[in-house]
């Protein structure tokens, strides 16, 4: 069996746990506060950051790479697509939703919201939560513009690339900070994706002090 240590709002585990579990591969799941720096914790990842697999005798990190470790050596159900150019895009949004909208939005709504009460860091940065609010907008906007043009955000297949959005969705949605009456395209990408199996766990997270809206885990919203 694999083991995850991982926190349950982090966009960058669900997109590991979502991958895991679209290609039905078992694992345990453990949280770990990496911010306390723990010493066994480092060694299993010096830079102190989740997710951290444990698989096939291997330990990995840096979610991205272990999401390519898992299409390669577990091809069922593959989650990228066969031509070069189709792999391009799948890696370009995955790129697009860990990198700017991890830093225009996530950070500024959970992690502020969230995960500054847990990690005993204060209280939230109202200019920041702002910034987040007014950015996500946009990339909402975003996502119906791809969404219009294909059944998924890459293409026609569903692909890591709609795991990776989906993960920092289901994160804000956890806080209720995704309007979803923005767009009835993304509602209905994001209502296909989450009603999918491999989203049961991640619905069922719950974060103590912080219960989420009685949408989160409802398939029809």
């Amino acid at each position: 069996m694999a083991t995850l240590f991982h926190v349950p709002l982090s966009p960058f585990c669900r997109k590991v746990r979502l991958s895991l579990a679209e290609k039905r591969i078992e694992c345990e799941l453990i949280e770990e506060r990496y911010w306390e720096k723990d010493a066994d914790f480092l060694r299993r990842n010096p830079a102190a950051k989740v997710p951290v697999l444990k698989i096939d005798g291997r330990t990995m990190s840096e979610s991205s790479a272990i999401c390519e470790y898992l299409e390669e050596v577990y091809p069922e159900i593959s989650l990228m697509p066969k031509k070069p150019e189709d792999r391009y895009e799948v890696r370009r949004l995955v790129g697009w939703f860990d990198d700017k909208f991890h830093r225009e939005v996530t950070a500024n709504l959970v992690y502020e919201r969230v995960n500054k009460k847990v990690m005993g860091q204060g209280y939230p940065d109202s200019k920041n939560v702002k910034a987040g609010a007014k950015a996500i907008k946009f990339h909402l906007d975003y996502l119906a513009w791809l969404l219009e043009q294909r059944r998924w955000l890459a293409g026609n297949d569903m692909t890591l690339a709609d795991f990776a959005a989906a993960a920092h969705l289901s994160s804000l949605d956890y806080i209720s900070d995704v309007d979803w009456n923005r767009s009835e395209t993304v509602k209905d990408w994001y209502a296909k994706i989450k009603s999918r199996p491999a989203f049961r766990s991640i619905l069922a997270d719950q974060v103590p002090g912080f219960p989420p809206p009685p949408h989160y885990a409802d398939l029809d919203f």
